[in-house]
This record gives C-alpha cells, sequence and structure tokens, in this order.
C-alpha cells in the first residue's frame, strides 16, 4: 500500500519538479556514500567558486545548484523539500518550460549575486587554517594582511570561497508562490496559527537579509538566497508587464 501511494506521488508530480528532485539526491547520494572519491571532486569541479579563483569554471554557474553538503541529509533534504511543495504549484500552473527557465533564471541570479558579494567582500571572509590541526589561526582581513607581510600567495585564500546548494533557485520560488498565491495561509513550525504566504515570505528575506549583513551562520550564503529571489522578483514582474504569466491567482 505505502508502495503504492509513493508511486503514484512520483508518477502524479510534473515532469520538470519530478527529474530535478531526483537529480539532487542522486547526486548527493554518491557524493555521501563515497564523499573522498567523489563528494569532493564534485564539489571541487561544480561548486561555485569564486571567479577569480584558480578553480572557477562558467559552468558551475549552474552545475553548483545540483550538489549539497554531503555531511548531513539537512541541506538537500530542506531543499528538495521546499522544492516539491511550491515547485509542483508552479509547474502545473506555468508548464513545464515556463517553470524550468523560472528555475534557473533565479538559480544563476542568486550565482551572480554571490559572485558580486564575494568581489566586495572577500577580504573580510577568508581565514588562515592550521594545516595539522585544522583550526583557524587567523580570519579575515587579518589573514589578507598576514599573507601580504610574508609575500604568501592569496590564491589559496581565493580558493576557500565554494558555495554549493539549490537554495538560491528555491528561495525564487518561494517568492514566485507568494506572488501567484499571496493569501494562501501556510503553517511554520513552532508557530501554531497559519501565515498569509505573503508575509511568510517577506519575513524570510528580511531574515536572510539581517543575517548576511549580521555575518550570522557565515557558512550559509544569505545574499544568494536573496539574489534567487531578486532576480525572481525581476522576472515575473516583467511577465505581468508583457501579460504573459506571473498574475496573482489567489
Amino acid at each position: 500500500m505505502t508502495d503504492n501511494k509513493i508511486g503514484r506521488f512520483f508518477s502524479n508530480m510534473p515532469v520538470a519538479t519530478r527529474n530535478l528532485l531526483i537529480l539532487n539526491v542522486l547526486l548527493w547520494l554518491i557524493a555521501f556514500i563515497s564523499p573522498e572519491r567523489m563528494g569532493e571532486p564534485m564539489v571541487r569541479y561544480g561548486g561555485l567558486h569564486y571567479w577569480e579563483s584558480a578553480f572557477f569554471i562558467p559552468t558551475q554557474l549552474v552545475t553548483y545548484m545540483f550538489l549539497h553538503d554531503f555531511s548531513s541529509i539537512s541541506h538537500v533534504f530542506f531543499n528538495m523539500f521546499s522544492l516539491v511543495m511550491f515547485g509542483v504549484v508552479l509547474e502545473r500552473v506555468w508548464g513545464t518550460k515556463r517553470f524550468l527557465f523560472f528555475y534557473f533564471v533565479t538559480g544563476i541570479g542568486a550565482a551572480l549575486v554571490q559572485e558580486a558579494v564575494w568581489t566586495l567582500t572577500w577580504q573580510h571572509s577568508v581565514a588562515l587554517v592550521d594545516t595539522v590541526t585544522g583550526q583557524i589561526t587567523v580570519s579575515g582581513r587579518e589573514a589578507v594582511e598576514y599573507a601580504l607581510q610574508h609575500n604568501m600567495s592569496l590564491e589559496p585564500y581565493i580558493n576557500q570561497m565554494v558555495t554549493i546548494g539549490a537554495s538560491g533557485a528555491v528561495f525564487g520560488v518561494l517568492l514566485a508562490f507568494a506572488m501567484l498565491f499571496p493569501n494562501v495561509p501556510m503553517y511554520i513550525f513552532f508557530i501554531p496559527i497559519p501565515i498569509k504566504a505573503k508575509w511568510v515570505v517577506l519575513g524570510y528575506g528580511l531574515l536572510e537579509m539581517f543575517y548576511g549583513v549580521a555575518g550570522i551562520q557565515g557558512n550559509v550564503a544569505h545574499f544568494a538566497h536573496l539574489g534567487g529571489m531578486l532576480f525572481g522578483l525581476i522576472l515575473i514582474l516583467y511577465w505581468r508587464k508583457k501579460g504573459i504569466g506571473g498574475e496573482q491567482i489567489y
């Protein structure tokens, strides 16, 4: 009975959302099962690196969206849960081609915003790590100044910056859902009352902005999340202006 329900669930899922889910989970499983042989090289070549890094490849603007932290399941789980929850609805409203176009525009837009933020702040984001203990000995601007004083190459610092995950595109999808269905009630963990989608997304956006500016959860690409929302907003407003989609439904 359970197998039949799962089978019907997948068969009823729109094709783009289903294939995005399968691809993301499959790549995570490969990296999780063999982290050193597969996971680390996947992040090295597929994760989004700073554009001045020796490891940067333009295709990473796309490939980074399909890789997740392989040390735990939470990263990929929450991204894919959100994708299924909201992506299914959007794909059924827009159709597969438009949904995929939106997904990749927001994901690439998130990457471009992250690159811009790195360009402005990278000297405050790097760290000098002890090769024996793995502990950070000097971080931020002090690490850069230390390297310059000792005639050390800055390349190892630049190469430290890498981000992975579908969060940028998923935040774009979340924003699109709120713009099309602003009054749909949503429930958030630990809050027993429903909140309209538009307020949930606004709250998420403000929280991401606060975290990004304050440097809270520094290992999370908060500005990439905001970038996905920004590009999603621009695209939907453009569609509305042209009368080709993105209108409020509920």
